[in-house]
């Protein structure tokens, strides 16, 4: 429904200040690193409004591909405003899951050949190669260009659900039953 997305770009322009406040109070000196950050968070804002733009131009041609993409692109300039902003609650200083799957039959991770059955928008996935080997997630979008990447919203992570673009063929469908992805379940008041 069309119609209810219509509404969401203004509210998310409505941030702006906020992000503006955010910015300049938490980097207000002159010292080159927050100078630096103050640079490298308002490029992130940038980037982040100009896929709300992109958002609104697809959802007004109601384009679900290029929404898709939009959205994934919001999602990740967002994501790394917080991290570059300090605002995520912990730092994972792990550089790389790799060295925990050395040993461990690929056989043991469960899901469809990305080659036979790529992984769709909103298919849940398991990444089966990277630095992030074995973490799982959500396809939130697929880059129509010549990278062969998509964006993964990963599973919540010590309460955060961070965005990584990937090589697509590092996104496999999760195979089995699977509990659905926490964005659509509706928690119940006791």
């Amino acid at each position: 429904r069309w119609d209810l997305v219509a509404a969401y770009p203004d509210q998310l322009r409505s941030y702006v200040p906020v992000f503006t406040a955010y910015t300049d109070s938490a980097f207000p000196t002159d010292i080159p690193t927050d100078k630096g950050l103050r640079v490298a968070l308002r490029y992130e804002v940038g980037r982040f409004f100009a896929s709300l733009e992109r958002f609104r131009q697809a959802t007004n041609r109601k384009s679900l591909d290029e929404s898709y993409v939009a959205y994934s692109d919001m999602s990740l300039h967002f994501d790394r405003y917080l991290r570059v902003g300090g605002l995520y609650t912990f730092y994972d200083n792990t550089i790389s899951l790799e060295p925990y799957y050395q040993g461990v039959d690929d056989k043991s991770l469960v899901y469809a050949d990305p080659k036979k059955d790529p992984a769709l928008v909103r298919d849940l996935i398991v990444l089966i190669k990277g630095p992030e080997k074995g973490k799982t997630g959500i396809v939130i979008g697929i880059y129509p260009d010549e990278s062969n990447t998509c964006a993964v919203k990963l599973d919540r992570n010590k309460g955060i659900r961070e965005i990584r673009v990937v090589p697509l063929s590092w996104a496999a469908k999760r195979l089995g039953e699977q509990d659905p992805d926490d964005v659509f379940l509706i928690p119940q008041s006791a």
